[in-house]
């Protein structure tokens, strides 16, 4: 069980690895998950109503998943064919089957998202062994900065890429500047429960990481909505959208470092645990950035118009 943060009056549970806790915040507190703004996890207020597409899918959890339409209309996304895509259960599976199968890779700094290095058999520093296979974050988690034109890796993470840049990736597969990109729909799509995550590929590699999922690892729910989803897909429209909500953000909000992606993160004098327990209290959950070896900075999700005057009035009376 976590240990509660005591900052002022009341008890916040303390962070944990990734963000997302809204249910143990909400239950400490004494109120539902709904009543707070969490911005601990980063998605896009523009993404299509999921509810109701699923909702005209529910026929789908009476028959085993099928996942050729999705893979296939994921393939198209990407400007790829259906042997080049593994379509998997969230980006944390994507993770977990590519480290599986480099079983020693080096993971960039100076901070980078904890699961590369969780999955791996060995990580190593890139400074003490660069002909190691690099994995690395772009736009980079935590920093929201994106990766210089000319910067190489052997697997890009491109969870955050379509809502930072408008296109679905950077193009480092087909390019032969990576062997492997990872992506997460949950970021897009605003569907963290939904689980869907991909891998791009050659076909052999894609074979190679299939044999290790287990069968079934896409949901019979997340096989069927997917292709909708696809084809409701405006991300030129949804990344301006977001760049200027980001602005909006820095605004207002002191201490918010440059960002490329759909989170900022913010240096705060009290530390991230005194400010992210104070932020609770008030009905907004950030980011504790210690996790990431930075522990006077939260991240932020960039949130919609509602949410930045929600966030703005917690900030101020935090």
């Amino acid at each position: 069980m976590k240990r509660p943060v005591a900052a002022g009056h009341g008890l916040v549970p303390s962070a944990g690895p990734h963000g997302g806790d809204a249910a143990a915040v909400a239950a400490a507190l004494g109120c539902e998950p709904s009543e707070l703004l969490d911005l601990s996890a980063s998605f896009n207020p523009d993404a299509p109503d999921l509810a109701a597409l699923a909702k005209s899918e529910l026929d789908s959890l009476l028959r085993y998943p099928d996942p050729t339409a999705a893979t296939e209309a994921m393939a198209a996304a990407l400007g790829t064919t259906a042997d080049s895509v593994l379509l998997t259960n969230g980006g944390a599976e994507a993770i977990a089957l590519v480290a599986a199968d480099l079983g020693r890779a080096a993971v960039g700094g100076p901070a980078e998202f904890s699961l590369y290095s969780r999955h791996l058999a060995e990580t190593v520093d890139p400074a003490d062994d660069p002909s190691a296979p690099q994995i690395r974050s772009n736009p980079n988690n935590p920093t929201g900065r994106l990766a210089a034109a000319g910067d190489i890796a052997a697997v890009w993470d491109e969870a955050f890429y379509p809502l930072a840049t408008g296109v679905w990736s950077r193009g480092d597969v087909a390019a032969g500047r990576a062997a492997i990109v990872m992506g997460s729909l949950t970021k897009v799509f605003a569907c963290p429960g939904l689980r869907v995550g991909y891998v791009h590929a050659a076909p052999g590699v894609i074979a190679r990481l299939a044999a290790l999922q287990p069968r079934w690892a896409l949901n019979g729910l997340a096989a069927a909505v997917v292709p909708e989803l696809l084809a409701r897909t405006d991300l030129p429209a949804w990344a301006a959208a977001n760049a200027r909500r980001r602005e909006a953000l820095g605004a207002a909000i002191p201490g918010v470092e440059p960002s490329d992606a759909n989170f900022v993160l913010v240096r705060v004098e009290e530390g991230a645990a005194e400010a992210r327990a104070s932020l609770a209290r008030r009905g907004v959950l950030v980011r504790d950035c210690t996790s990431f070896g930075l522990p006077a900075h939260i991240r932020i999700a960039v949130p919609d118009e509602a949410g930045l005057a929600r966030l703005v009035a917690a900030w101020e009376k935090r």
